[in-house]
């Protein structure tokens, strides 16, 4: 097959839009790993541009991943479109209306306060490993980080010692979703599991330069302590599931983003329980968990049956006598 290098009028587009979008906040380095792939098919297929046959193929080409994510590609090629008709009338863009359709997403499963002190307890019970002495605590201090103040895995795993105020109780998140950086107050029992982390961190030798969240590697003659990735805090937070047997009613088992799902709903009901005023705290809750609006908040927020059942009493009392006099 006949292999060609796409015009440079694509390769204009596509750094241009990435540029865009940046601009508006979005760090967009999936999505550019997504249009140089398709910049490379289009190559491959003997293509000099984006054509309604090359976009057919390219998306028959990953027919194998889920119908979200196929979606969400084949929708980011066509805000690329959209973007360059501004300057090329004549370009092709594709018609959303033959993109695969979408699924519903997986619904969280809310992980109960108790079911988090059993979790705290399981961490004891996870052994160290050659590259991760302090594995135990680690875990355990990630656990604490993702359900009391909603951190996303990545900002956690990103922290240094220079982000945490151990005396105030206080953690910077910097340079996050949407370029933005915050400050997150701690609990007091947060606060405390904080400081306990450091002194384990401070017997184990481990250098202030080092990330908060910290592995010990070594290889071709070097050793030093590292960031934790991701995919390790999962693991270990899985291993927490399954020792602690963490399902919800209909036996499904959580994921990691399901704890700062968690996070907003009990926030949510502590309030509703406290009689605070919940629309002025939904703010406060979006501005804490480093959301854009509160339209991104409201889709981490459930109605378990503990917050509808505080929600419908609470209607109940200021309206019920509009309905029935004799209610109240």
């Amino acid at each position: 097959m006949k292999t060609c290098r796409p015009t440079q009028a694509l390769d204009v587009a596509i750094a241009a839009f990435i540029a865009h979008r940046r601009m508006l906040g979005r760090r967009y380095y999936g999505e550019e790993g997504v249009l140089r792939t398709l910049r490379g098919f289009i190559g491959a297929q003997g293509g000099k541009d984006l054509t309604a046959e090359l976009f057919e193929q390219w998306s028959s080409a990953q027919r194998d991943l889920s119908p979200n994510t196929l979606y969400s590609r084949q929708l980011l090629v066509r805000k690329l479109c959209v973007y360059r008709r501004r300057y090329e009338p004549g370009c092709f863009v594709p018609d959303a209306a033959g993109f695969v359709r979408r699924r519903p997403y997986r619904r969280a499963v809310i992980v109960a306060p108790r079911q988090i002190s059993r979790m705290l307890r399981a961490a004891a019970e996870l052994g160290p490993t050659l590259h991760s002495p302090m594995r135990a605590s680690v875990i355990r201090m990630a656990l604490v980080l993702l359900y009391s103040a909603g951190l996303r895995r990545g900002e956690a795993t990103r922290l240094t010692l220079d982000d945490v105020d151990p005396r105030e109780g206080i953690v910077r998140i910097r340079e996050s979703k949407f370029h933005k950086s915050r400050w997150v107050p701690l609990s007091p029992d947060a606060s405390l599991e904080l400081r306990r982390y450091l002194k384990v961190r401070s017997r184990q030798g481990v250098g202030s330069e080092a990330p908060l969240l910290c592995n010990c590697s070594s290889g071709y003659g070097y050793r030093g302590w590292h960031q934790y990735s991701g995919e390790s805090i999962a693991a270990g937070l899985r291993e927490l599931f399954i020792r602690a047997k963490v399902r919800d009613s209909e036996g499904r088992r959580p994921c990691v983003h399901d704890l700062r799902h968690s996070f907003a709903v009990e926030a949510l009901r502590r309030q509703y329980h406290a009689g605070g005023d919940v629309q002025s705290f939904l703010p406060k809750l979006s501005l804490y968990m480093g959301h854009v609006s509160i339209v991104s908040t409201a889709h981490y927020l459930q109605f378990v049956p503990d917050v509808a059942q505080c929600a419908s009493e609470r209607f109940r009392r200021q309206f019920a006598r509009l309905i029935d006099p004799q209610a109240v």
